[in-house]
């Protein structure tokens, strides 16, 4: 129970702070309107942090990432009968997430008539819409983001011997600052479906005034390319280290 529920909270602050630096940045009226990309990914970066932190303290793995949940079992010791209780946690999470921080925000989204970006708030989308290719640039940012986190682990010799749960928040964090800030400008860098997954189904939900559609036909590329990115990441590190 204390590994699910460390998902799921660690998910969900995720979410919430997460959420809530791009509503700060592009809803009306907020004290951080027009503040800009560099504010959103080192706000994302410490969404991470707290993310992480939260998780592995309350027992859980501190992925808060399906892809690296599913890299993890297929190409490491992660626990397969584990997965799908974590890929639940992690989507709930997600979906809670993204309800307190619209609710954190909600007066702004009423002031917002831009309904592309009350949409943003919630889920990525391509800067250049060319779905394979938005695909391939999620896998790079993904694959960094979990080759760059198995390595950075101090205990991981083998991939038989990672324990991602164990990595210290702060170079999780560093490392999608990095991401955000080198390859985030193409996609919005979800590199985790249930970060774009979770908040997506709460946008298509919520009664948020003047919203659009969910742009649903797009919602599988932050599926698939964290997914793949994942794996190879993971696979790599296996050829490497044993």
């Amino acid at each position: 129970m204390y590994p699910f529920l460390g998902e799921f909270i660690g998910t969900a602050l995720l979410i919430t702070m997460g959420a809530g630096v791009v509503a700060n940045v592009v809803l009306s009226k907020t004290n951080g309107n027009n503040s800009g990309w560099i504010v959103i990914t080192f706000g994302w970066a410490m969404a991470v942090f707290i993310g992480v932190y939260v998780s592995t303290t309350l027992g859980g793995s501190g992925h808060l990432n399906p892809a690296v949940t599913i890299a993890l079992a297929v190409f490491a010791d992660f626990d397969s009968t584990m997965v799908l209780p974590y890929l639940a946690a992690q989507l709930a999470g997600a979906f809670t997430g993204a309800v307190i921080g619209w609710l954190a925000y909600k007066k702004h989204f009423d002031e917002t008539t831009d309904a592309d970006l009350k949409k943003a708030v919630f889920c990525t989308a391509p800067s250049i819409r060319s779905p394979m290719h938005n695909v391939f640039t999620e896998a790079i940012g993904t694959f960094v983001l979990l080759f760059g986190a198995l390595i950075a682990s101090k205990s991981a010799e083998s991939v038989s011997a990672v324990k991602l749960g164990a990595l210290d928040a702060f170079p999780v964090a560093l490392l999608v600052l990095g991401i955000g800030l080198s390859l985030g400008g193409a996609t919005g860098y979800a590199i985790n479906p249930a970060r774009d997954l979770g908040p997506r189904i709460a946008h298509f939900i919520l009664p948020i005034p003047g919203k659009r559609d969910s742009d649903w036909s797009y919602a599988w590329v932050p599926i698939i390319g964290p997914i793949v990115g994942a794996l190879a990441a993971a696979y790599v590190f296996k050829l490497l280290m044993g």
